[in-house]
């Protein structure tokens, strides 16, 4: 039974294609063209290049998989095209929906996002069957993770056999293109984080996510969001954590979440104007 998984050079990604390998699965990857696959069993998997925005590629890539797991996306904060997050995240997440009923996919997941769930309203709790609405979402990447779970409830709907999972923060080794929190941790190990958020987040364990993944796939039900969560720290303690395996200590200066909102849309608003880039 042959199983797909699209972005599978990515942390994540990664992750997932050594545990099915590991499964005895036989796996498929879609990855874009210009990302880097290097560190990929290449030896054991097969390898298809192409963009989830590509209906054809994705098309080719979906035909003969039993099993479908769609990663794919752009996590990244900042884009100077907004719309390209709705193309990448919803659009492209549809294609793969699609093409895999199409090619007679039997089991098929989605990878969500645990920030879509950072409504004022919600204060905790049961996530599986919680429906948001688009002005609860932050920004446009989380609009575009929120649009693309809203076709999916459709497509179930209808009988697709799609379930969904929705990490937390995932913490680990081979993130090799560094999302956000790995470059966070990075600087503080360097000595090079001036000040810390005053928030309180969940780590995971990204090869925790890729048995997750497997997991829901074998017993999940579809239309229901899995949270795949481990520990909770305010950021303050975790930054002790790391420094004592490191040998420094957290910084001295404590933001607001309200101040660090403020700086963000400032920064955005700089990237968008005048420098062309936001870190």
């Amino acid at each position: 039974m042959l199983n797909l998984v699209t972005g599978g050079a990515g942390f994540l990604g990664s992750h997932l294609v050594l545990r099915l390998l590991a499964n005895g699965s036989q796996v498929r990857v879609l990855e874009h063209p210009s990302a880097a696959v290097e560190h990929l069993p290449l030896d054991r998997i097969e390898l298809i290049r192409g963009d989830i925005r590509d209906v054809a590629a994705v098309q080719e890539a979906t035909r003969g998989c039993h099993t479908v797991y769609h990663l794919a996306a752009d996590p990244n904060l900042w884009r100077r095209d907004r719309t390209e997050y709705d193309a990448i995240n919803h659009l492209g997440a549809v294609n793969v929906m699609r093409a895999a009923l199409d090619n007679g996919a039997q089991k098929i997941l989605h990878t969500s996002t645990e920030s879509i769930l950072s409504a004022p309203h919600f204060n905790g709790g049961a996530v599986e069957n919680l429906r948001l609405k688009e002005h609860d979402m932050l920004g446009p990447y989380c609009l575009s993770k929120f649009r693309a779970e809203e076709a999916i409830h459709r497509m179930v709907g209808e009988g697709a056999p799609i379930v969904m999972v929705t990490p937390t923060l995932p913490v680990g080794p081979g993130d090799l293109n560094q999302t956000p929190l790995t470059r966070m941790i990075v600087a503080f190990c360097r000595g090079k984080l001036p000040a810390y958020l005053d928030c309180r987040f969940n780590l995971i364990d990204a090869r925790d996510i890729a048995i997750g993944m497997v997991l829901a796939i074998e017993r999940g039900r579809p239309g229901i969001r899995y949270l795949l969560g481990a520990e909770n720290h305010r950021l303050y303690d975790w930054l002790r954590i790391l420094g004592e395996q490191v040998g420094r200590t957290p910084p001295p200066w404590r933001v607001p979440y309200t101040v660090a909102l403020g700086v963000a849309h400032c920064s955005e608003l700089w990237a968008d104007y005048v420098s062309g880039k936001c870190r």
